[in-house]
């Protein structure tokens, strides 16, 4: 025993991690007996402004050469979030958190760890967790009906599938976001063997409800497809197609806000002489808030006067979600397996429960996932902490931490410190059926492609950006570590994402030159072919879909973690280092640059990665 506390280390705290409210979590400290006399205390506090810190006495376990044990079991009875530290009461020293979960001593105030306690009742899909999702926007992907009719005269048309994106501002500099290469459902349906072979298992599709941009969040009518897309019919088609593969398919629920061009607000008239911007009696009226202190006459997201916000909490908005018939109820009827809520931390969380009730009323196995950037269980948004999981009214979130963790570590910003310590941040606070069912993904439609973000950071114009592309030097250093952090993505707990066309090596900047087409036909054959085995590796080893996880080593570029499961252990090793790192050898199940030593040694040289069974 060399430290004071350690809550990643069973002896002082078990069990690890989040907590089902009833159960005893023992806490234990290890002190100098060169600290002299102390009577150390937990002080564990529930959050919320009413709370007090309770003061829990630890018992005296007894000494060992040069250190006083001590010890104290707590049943926590209440769900919440809960924050503690650990006071000697002598000379005011307190043990706080650092670096690692590692207690340090200070008489200054400092970090507090974090107890999550959650609902003993609180359950996630089996059926998702450790699998791999891959995300699709729908207009950019695959179109097999080609030369369609626009289905409306403002859109236009691209039939040039390797054209770029329109970018160029128009006359008020916004974005219209109207042209549409016609990516379809049946695209999608024709490609099905194709994510087969990816190991895929959940599809999740940006919306695809009736809306006038081509990315769809601005929607118009809840209960339909976008026509371009296809009919509601050929989503059911889609879905039954989908589940004869093992995948099942959840939908982009844009619930914050809807299109002024819809048929609820209906602003630009497109659909008659109704909806609550035209008439004051719409039944729809009460779900926006309009008032001259709103630029434009009523609040709209982010200002953006095409998107009036919705009150989630009018009665006749909920029922039209959640109640029979509505949007909820459609959806899993037509065979979605379940949604991801679009800013989820811009939605009350009485809506999310009553969302996820419902949505577990119809079908107990679909996936309520979350848009969350950073760590969802302590998450703060516009001064309220909100009770994702503590609650169960998210089974799981987008795990951006994870993303920005890895490309901290692979653009060599972070010898692997930090990584360690932001995945078992992750781990130690989420509850494990959470944590299984995270979306952990390198690349989004908000956010760079992960081949670009990899080796450039360039924030130039708009006209920059469109010109610019990685040179040959750049592309092979990017696919180097797209591979090393693709293989961490997947090895490491929750479930991997791909957006789709990174393992095909798309590139590209931030919307819209992250949303080109899928390059059908040019894709990198090479990177593929390492995605597919990777989307193998993981369907054949439990171990990486549920099992627990351990550092061994972190640091100077080298990452060493264990994933184990019913007794059974995989070593992984990632080596991000200027030099060869030799290892022991087990059974090599998977690897990159990678040479056998003798027979129980194994080189792995810079760039190199392997996956070992203890044999």
């Amino acid at each position: 025993m060399d430290c004071l506390f350690n809550s990643c280390d069973t002896y002082y705290k078990r069990p690890f991690g989040a907590l089902p409210a009833g159960q005893t979590v023992h806490m234990a400290l290890t002190i100098p007996e060169n600290m002299g006399y102390v009577d150390p205390h937990l002080v564990l506090r529930k959050d919320g402004p009413a709370e007090d810190p309770v003061y829990y006495r630890m018992q005296f376990d007894g000494q060992t050469p040069g250190l006083n044990h001590f010890s104290v079991d707590v049943r926590v009875e209440d769900v919440g979030l809960y924050f503690y530290y650990f006071d000697l009461y002598t000379d005011f020293r307190r043990i706080f958190r650092g670096k690692m979960g590692e207690g340090v001593l200070s008489w200054q105030d400092g970090e507090r760890w974090q107890l999550t306690v959650y609902d003993p009742d609180f359950e996630t899909p089996d059926c998702v967790k450790g699998g791999v999702f891959y995300q699709i926007f729908p207009d950019r992907f695959c179109e097999a009906v080609e030369n369609k009719h626009m289905p409306f005269s403002d859109r236009i048309y691209r039939a040039d599938k390797h054209a770029e994106p329109f970018w160029q501002p128009n006359e008020t500099g916004g974005h219209l976001n109207h042209d549409y290469f016609g990516g379809d459902l049946k695209g999608i349906q024709l490609k099905l063997p194709y994510l087969h072979q990816l190991g895929v298992t959940y599809i999740y599709l940006n919306p695809i409800f009736e809306a006038h941009s081509n990315h769809r969040y601005n929607t118009a009518n809840y209960l339909n497809v976008d026509p371009l897309l296809g009919s509601n019919k050929d989503f059911e088609e889609l879905c039954q197609a989908a589940a004869r593969f093992g995948i099942r398919i959840i939908l982009d629920g844009v619930f914050s806000h809807t299109g002024s061009d819809s048929l609820y607000f209906n602003k630009e008239g497109r659909y008659g002489s109704g909806g609550a911007y035209r008439d004051p009696n719409s039944p729809y009226r009460p779900w926006y808030d309009f008032s001259p202190q709103y630029n434009g006459g009523y609040r709209s997201w982010w200002g953006f006067d095409t998107l009036p916000e919705v009150n989630e909490e009018e009665p006749s908005y909920v029922e039209f979600i959640t109640g029979e018939g509505g949007v909820i109820d459609t959806w899993l009827r037509r065979g979605a397996a379940g949604f991801r809520l679009d800013v989820a931390d811009e939605l009350p969380d009485d809506f999310i429960a009553l969302f996820r009730q419902r949505l577990k009323e119809l079908n107990p196995e679909a996936l309520l996932l979350g848009e969350v950037w950073e760590d969802a269980s302590n998450k703060e948004a516009y001064g309220i902490r909100r009770r994702y999981f503590v609650d169960g009214v998210l089974d799981s979130c987008m795990n951006y931490p994870y993303r920005t963790a890895i490309l901290n570590y692979m653009k060599e910003r972070d010898g692997g410190q930090g990584l360690k310590e932001t995945v078992m941040s992750i781990v130690e606070n989420y509850p494990p059926q959470v944590l299984s069912c995270n979306m952990n993904m390198l690349g989004t439609h908000d956010t760079p492609r992960i081949l670009t973000a990899l080796v450039d950071d360039f924030d130039g114009t708009w006209e920059e950006k469109s010109k610019r592309h990685l040179s040959r030097s750049q592309r092979d250093l990017a696919l180097e570590r797209l591979q090393m952090a693709a293989f961490l993505q997947y090895t490491l707990p929750g479930s991997p994402s791909l957006y789709y066309g990174d393992e095909a090596g798309m590139e590209g900047y931030k919307d819209p030159f992250n949303r080109r087409t899928y390059p059908w036909g040019r894709e990198d054959r090479e990177l593929l072919a390492f995605f597919q085995q990777l989307g193998q590796l993981r369907k054949g080893q439990e171990h990486l879909r549920l099992g627990d996880i351990s550092f061994f080593e972190a640091g100077d570029g080298k990452l060493g973690f264990t994933r184990s499961v019913n007794g059974q252990t995989l070593r992984i090793y990632v080596n991000h280092s200027m030099d060869a790192w030799q290892v022991p050898v087990g059974r090599v199940l998977f690897g990159h640059h990678i040479h056998t030593l003798a027979p129980t040694w194994l080189s792995l040289s810079p760039m190199g990665f392997c996956v070992t069974r203890e044999e």
